[in-house]
């Protein structure tokens, strides 16, 4: 492993539209701070040599770094940014290409699905700071940063520790690929004032690779009706409209609306879905593509998507390597001041 670790925070995530319309809490960047600094410190922690970050116009770690003091050099990427979604895919494939080991990401599912398209075979770290949250976890950044530091300074084998996630491929014409990394909603097309979902009246159909009673969005619509965890081999087929089936679902924070669904289906790995337009796909949450009227987008469940650290088990190899174990040498055992 290379010792190289890269950071990046969103200073966006965690503040869209569902703040108005839903209950949603902000997720402010001085908390963002807070954790970045955390994130670093284990990281220095655990040895890594160089830590790079994705440059913001809120200088998130630039802010972080103030108060602490660590030995292992934490530095800008370069890129052609420009304060919107694709300095996150930039930002990445720079860290990627600078040879880090180990990305954390500060988001929500949007931040990681861009990140992962600029860096799709850097394991990663996804700490939860955004909205729709079935992708990235909750996780002390201190504990983060130990295990992102772990890897990336080569105490634990990748293999071991971080496997790849399931995706949805997105393949339109003219070669145009698209990912998502929880789901993929198709939606009548039409105008929008926002690119957030909050409401599933025009939604026709979503393939999820995940289904999760304990989720918001659509995610959870599935998990009120069958489970489908990161590790199965299948994901599941929603088709909305009206049958013998309504859910009452959290569609975003503290919206509960009920879904009539014509058709539930697990769906194959490689098995695809065909969507003719038009129609507008929203990728993780937000609306992405535009499908014109004679199009046709095909959708498939893949287990192609990022490594992603389990940090659970990354520690626990981590701690049966002896990492982080003090030299019982260069302890003093006298009581003497």
């Amino acid at each position: 492993m290379s010792g190289v670790a890269g950071i990046i925070a969103n200073p966006a995530s965690g503040k869209d539209i569902r703040r108005l319309v839903a209950h949603a809490s902000v997720f402010g960047n001085d908390e963002k701070v807070n954790i970045v600094r955390r994130v670093i410190l284990g990281m220095a922690a655990a040895g890594v040599e160089r830590v790079f970050y994705m440059p913001d116009p809120n200088a998130l770690v630039r802010r972080a770094l103030e108060e602490i003091d660590v030995e292992a050099p934490v530095l800008p990427v370069e890129g052609d940014f420009r304060g919107d979604a694709r300095d996150t895919a930039i930002a990445a494939q720079a860290m990627s290409e600078a040879g880090a080991g180990v990305i954390v990401s500060l988001g929500g599912d949007g931040t990681n699905r861009m990140l992962v398209k600029g860096a799709p075979d850097v394991p990663l770290v996804p700490i939860s700071t955004g909205t729709n949250n079935v992708f990235p976890v909750m996780i002390e950044g201190t504990v983060a940063g130990l295990a992102a530091g772990a890897l990336a300074a080569g105490v634990v084998d990748r293999e071991d520790v971080a496997p790849r996630c399931k995706q949805v491929e997105i393949e339109l014409a003219a070669g145009l690929h698209e990912i998502a990394l929880i789901d993929a909603v198709v939606m009548e097309p039409g105008f929008t004032a926002s690119r957030a979902i909050w409401d599933t009246g025009p939604i026709r159909e979503a393939v999820l690779t995940r289904a999760e009673a304990s989720a918001v969005g659509m995610s959870a619509v599935g998990g009120m009706l069958d489970a489908v965890t990161p590790a199965d081999e299948f994901g599941l087929h929603l088709v909305l409209g009206k049958g013998d089936v309504e859910v009452r679902a959290a569609i975003a924070p503290g919206l509960i609306r009920p879904v009539s669904l014509a058709r539930v289906e697990r769906l194959a790995l490689g098995a695809s879905v065909d969507v003719r337009g038009p129609a507008l796909l929203a990728l993780d949450g937000e609306r992405e593509l535009l499908v014109p009227d004679g199009a046709t987008a095909r959708m498939a469940v893949a287990r192609s998507g990022p490594p992603v650290v389990d940090i659970g088990r990354c520690l626990d190899a981590a701690r049966d390597a002896g990492f982080l174990r003090a030299d019982p040498s260069r302890r003093s055992h006298s009581l003497e001041p």
